[in-house]
């Protein structure tokens, strides 16, 4: 699976040439919709920093995903748009939070919240989204469902100290990557599976396969999105190129590039790593790219989108199970 192909499906869920986006069309409409009648709150600044954030042009991957295992396994129920609502909810109010504690000033090419409206917005509004999600929650009337979204949302909690613990920390080897991703990132992808499954009734054996499928899932698009920030251009990404690096985050293509380069080599990316000195960007992207650091990160997201292709093998074989296998199978192609 070479990223040879552009015509990336994780880059264009809401276009109409994407499989996975056609299937599920009305029912993301229905979710913009939930969302759009959920935020209504009488401080006009909540709504409005929500709004912001939320017609920001995200891939709305997490509600995607639950709304394709409802479709794999025939449910039909109108509380899969609330609680496709909810997990997109949890994931704003993350990345409100993320770029407060990682002081971004851009996200998917705009100003981020806080730099437009200020790091105390953007904190208080982040923890009404996530009270408002727990509000929905209960609407669901299922304790089994409210379990899964709340041990999500703790560990994804957790997963933001984890690699707040980490920041410049050179040591950091690819099982602490990759136990940091697992909590931060690819938990709620878990969790949208498993919701979905929960939603259906499956019973435990298909259920547990949901939940494989979406771990895997979001580890993949987590190493993918690490190793474009050392080959995409910024404008492409909506970020500033080398961000990870002057926060000090230690990334898989990072973490292989000094196990692959020279003693020399590996002493720079060291040192850019626990200063986060930007003037070394140059240097890095250049050992990162020769040392074949980013076939190494490539071929590990490879191995994670294999393991999601053979968890969603396991549910029923119809058009929403195709789609799903398609996610996993064209995630190397992403460039954004």
């Amino acid at each position: 699976m070479q990223a040879n192909n552009r015509a990336t499906v994780l880059h264009a869920t809401h276009s109409k040439n994407s499989n996975a986006t056609a299937i599920i069309a009305q029912d993301m409409r229905e979710v913009d919709t939930v969302i759009a009648q959920r935020l209504d709150s009488g401080v006009p600044l909540v709504g409005q920093v929500s709004r912001y954030i939320i017609s920001a042009g995200g891939k709305r991957l997490r509600p995607a995903l639950l709304l394709l295992i409802c479709g794999a396994l025939g449910f039909k129920g109108v509380q899969r748009f609330n609680l496709a609502a909810v997990v997109e909810f949890i994931h704003t109010a993350t990345l409100l939070h993320d770029d407060v504690v990682d002081d971004s000033s851009l996200r998917r090419g705009n100003p981020t919240a806080n730099e437009t409206f200020g790091n105390p917005a953007s904190v208080l509004v982040g923890d009404f989204l996530y009270s408002r999600a727990f509000q929905m929650m209960v609407d669901a009337q299922d304790m089994r469902i409210m379990e899964v979204l709340a041990d999500a949302t703790n560990i994804i909690a957790e997963g933001e100290v984890m690699q707040l613990m980490n920041m410049h920390n050179a040591a950091l080897d690819e099982a602490g990557y990759l136990q940091v991703i697992r909590s931060k990132t690819a938990k709620l992808f878990e969790a949208s599976a498993r919701v979905g499954a929960i939603l259906a009734s499956a019973n435990p054996e298909i259920e547990a396969a949901c939940a494989n499928y979406g771990q895997a899932l979001g580890t993949a698009f987590q190493v993918i999105d690490d190793v474009l920030d050392y080959t995409g251009d910024a404008v492409v990404m909506g970020k500033n190129l080398g961000d990870d690096l002057r926060e000090g985050k230690t990334t898989l293509p990072l973490i292989a590039a000094m196990q692959r380069g020279s003693a020399s080599e590996r002493e720079l990316i060291q040192s850019a790593i626990e200063t986060g000195k930007l003037e070394l960007i140059d240097q890095v992207v250049s050992i990162v790219q020769t040392t074949g650091a980013l076939d190494v990160a490539r071929q590990a997201a490879a191995a994670e989108a294999r393991r999601a292709i053979t968890a969603a093998e396991q549910l029923p074989d119809n058009e929403h199970r195709q789609c799903l296998v398609q996610l996993a199978a064209q995630l190397l192609e992403r460039q954004s």
